[in-house]
């Protein structure tokens, strides 16, 4: 950060000691709810922190829609927990392989993979499957729930689980594909790679497009709310590349915010306004205002990577998750 001193609101933080990594964050209404490296939920009411273990061992994948949280693990097994902490065993690979990829439609259909199989289990309880060219590393459904963007190696596809038969959309580069995020408007797939640099395609002709000049690969993405901008970690500032044009960012330089001497880690775009929290390798979190490119800091730097970032639905909570167990939940 810059030597300029930054407001802060670190003091009006809850602290949780969650007592392992933190891998995810998610919010079942106004509960926050920390995804640990291993077996556990830990969800965090006013009063009290409920541990809920929900898997034998470590847990590969999270996801949810504020209303249940969807979590893979290497047991494989995938599991819904509801805010109460109860939890249900949704599916068990019949091969005993880690499920490591989640995603939910907006319908509630449920997606995962183990290996190279892809399955979706729809609303009315119907499974579909899906084999993938190589191993799955990477799921998401597109804005309207009609299709599931799958990235493995040498590539991506749209596959459509709802057209029995249909072939799906490929598209073609060279290199591992690690994840994968659509446009809110539908237009643009966009994965994460290997080498420091993401990778995109126009969906309507597979137009490529780089995005490049990161320093470490990108592990975080988040779409802001009015989907100008696609915010990533992977450098040390935070990088946003701007869709609000017909070609993406094709031809555009990004706009870079929040410049420190340690590597964005993790970020998250609030859901309402023009805003993103990024986390930081040295611990530090803090909130930056697009527009202007105004800093606040919502905690200090400690040496400790954050890992997770996340809002409720209104944007007027954000919690985070440190590798060192260190929680908090801030609200604004």
């Amino acid at each position: 950060m810059s030597d300029t001193p930054i407001p802060s609101l670190a003091n009006r933080v809850r602290h949780i000691e969650a007592g392992a990594p933190v891998v995810g964050v998610h919010f079942l209404r106004n509960t926050p709810v920390f995804v640990l490296g291993e077996e556990h939920l830990l969800l965090q009411r006013q009063d009290e922190v409920q541990r809920v273990k929900v898997h034998g061992g470590a847990i590969l994948a999270s996801t949810s829609d504020g209303v249940r949280i969807v979590t893979g693990g290497d047991d494989g097994k995938l599991v819904a927990t509801n805010a109460d902490g109860n939890h249900e065993v949704i599916a068990t690979d019949s091969k005993k392989r880690w499920i490591d990829q989640v995603a939910l439609g907006p319908d509630g259909t449920i997606a995962w993979s183990a290996g190279k199989t892809a399955q979706v289990l729809t609303i009315k309880g119907e499974l579909r499957s899906f084999e993938a060219p190589s191993t799955v590393a990477g799921l998401c459904f597109a804005p309207k729930g009609l299709r599931l963007a799958i990235a493995h190696y040498n590539g991506a596809m749209l596959w459509f689980p709802n057209a029995a038969g249909a072939t799906p959309q490929k598209f073609e580069w060279k290199g591992s594909h690690l994840g994968v995020s659509v446009s809110p408007d539908g237009k643009y797939l966009i994965t994460t790679m290997q080498e420091s640099t993401l990778h995109g395609w126009r969906i309507t002709d597979a137009k490529n497009m780089r995005m490049s000049g990161y320093s470490a690969r990108v592990r975080s993405l988040g779409w802001t709310a009015d989907g100008n901008f696609l915010a990533t970690s992977g450098s040390e500032q935070l990088i946003l590349w701007p869709f609000d044009g017909k070609d993406g960012p094709m031809g555009k330089q990004p706009k870079m915010l929040a410049p420190s001497q340690a590597r964005v880690a993790v970020v998250a775009s609030h859901p309402k306004q023009p805003v993103v929290a990024a986390g930081y390798s040295d611990g530090s979190v803090v909130l930056v205002r697009l527009d202007d490119g105004a800093l606040v800091r919502a905690r200090d730097a400690d040496g400790q990577p954050v890992t997770a970032l996340g809002w409720n639905a209104t944007g007027q909570i954000l919690a985070y998750g440190a590798e060192s167990g260190d929680a908090g939940v801030l609200v604004l």
